[in-house]
C-alpha cells in the first residue's frame, strides 16, 4: 500500500514539475493575481489522476488484495473474540444461578 501511495505521489510531483515549467515558460496561461500557485497545483492534480489510473492499475490491484486480506483477518479475529466472550458468558451463567439467597 505504501508503494502505491509513493508511486502516486511521484506521478503528481512529475506532473507538478512539468506544469510549473509550462506555466513559467508561457505555454500555459498563468493564474490570476496570486492564484498562480494554486493553478499549477490544480492543473497537476487534474493531469496526474488519469495518468495514475492507467499506469498504476496493477499496483492498485495488488494494494486492494492486501486491503481485502487485512479486512478478512480482522473479521476472523473479531469473530474469534466474540465466540470466546459467548463461551465465557455461558460458563458464568450457571455459576451465578447457584448463589444462595439470604432473607
Amino acid at each position: 500500500m505504501l508503494r502505491y501511495t509513493l508511486m502516486r505521489l511521484g506521478i503528481f510531483v512529475g506532473c507538478l514539475v512539468v506544469v510549473w515549467g509550462l506555466v513559467y515558460s508561457g505555454l500555459v496561461p498563468r493564474g490570476l493575481g496570486d492564484s498562480n500557485g494554486m493553478w499549477v497545483v490544480l492543473l497537476s492534480l487534474l493531469l496526474s489522476a488519469p495518468i495514475s489510473f492507467v499506469v498504476l492499475r496493477k499496483e492498485r490491484d495488488r494494494a486492494s488484495v492486501q486491503v481485502v486480506q487485512r479486512v478478512d483477518r480482522m473479521k476472523a479475529n473479531l469473530e474469534a473474540n466474540r465466540s470466546q466472550e459467548d463461551e465465557a458468558a455461558d460458563q458464568a451463567a450457571p455459576s451465578q444461578g447457584q448463589t444462595p439467597q439470604t432473607s
